[in-house]
């Protein structure tokens, strides 16, 4: 395990708890079709998986479906109207990243939410300090793809082998493993519908403390 020259993070799940509002897109779509809110516990694993999971949570609606585009586009702008009503950092993310910045180790933010709405929930989280910020639509490839985490690591002019990326879903640890970076799977986070210690990261971590203590013993 190198010592870190840079942390990068996944969004959703792991830096922030945006869930509750994700599901409540949902089932304000739900009750516009006179239909019963879906259980907060059902729709919150999907989080990280973006508008295809929680449509298809949430309506049992797949991409494949003639209506998915449509439902797509009203789920994104119910979300975009209400973006950050509930949503908050996790306990313990901002005591990791102030730590972080004692040890002026930079980090970074690398997620599958496209720029818009990226860029209005970054400042309302407080998270502006980070040195770099990639969205889904920064680069031609979202995650699993590599190039979201290349391209954060060629803006801090940082070898991608000396970065760690967290994140909280099978793809975020399949991003780093194809960029050369060392995978750490937090199981703080959403973890969609399978566990962490099924995913191959380099570590699993159960808390953003563990992560800070981690960072520490290889500073």
């Amino acid at each position: 395990m190198q010592t870190p020259k840079a942390i990068l993070f996944d969004l959703d799940g792991t830096l922030a708890d945006t869930a509750p509002d994700l599901a409540a897109a949902v089932n304000v779509m739900r009750s516009n079709r006179q239909l019963a809110h879906a259980p907060y516990e059902h729709l919150r694993p999907f989080a990280s998986a973006g508008a295809r999971g929680l449509i298809g949570a949430g309506f049992n609606v797949t991409p494949d479906a003639p209506e998915y585009e449509a439902m797509r586009i009203e789920f994104l702008n119910q979300y975009a109207s209400a973006i950050a009503i509930h949503s908050q950092l996790f306990e313990q993310i901002p005591t990791l990243l102030s730590g972080l910045d004692a040890l002026q180790l930079p980090w970074g933010i690398v997620t599958n939410k496209a720029m818009r709405f990226t860029n209005a929930l970054v400042p309302l989280l407080d998270l502006k300090q980070a040195r770099c910020v990639i969205s889904g639509d920064t680069t031609p490839h979202a995650k699993p793809h590599p190039a979201p985490l290349l391209e954060a690591a060629r803006q801090l002019a940082i070898d991608a082998q000396h970065c760690w990326y967290v994140g909280d879903d099978l793809r975020d640890i399949q991003a780093a493993k194809a960029a050369g970076m060392l995978s750490i799977a937090a199981a703080w986070g959403y973890c969609g519908t399978t566990e962490p210690q099924h995913w191959e990261a380099d570590v699993v971590l159960n808390t953003p403390q563990e992560l800070l203590e981690l960072v520490r013993t290889r500073a």
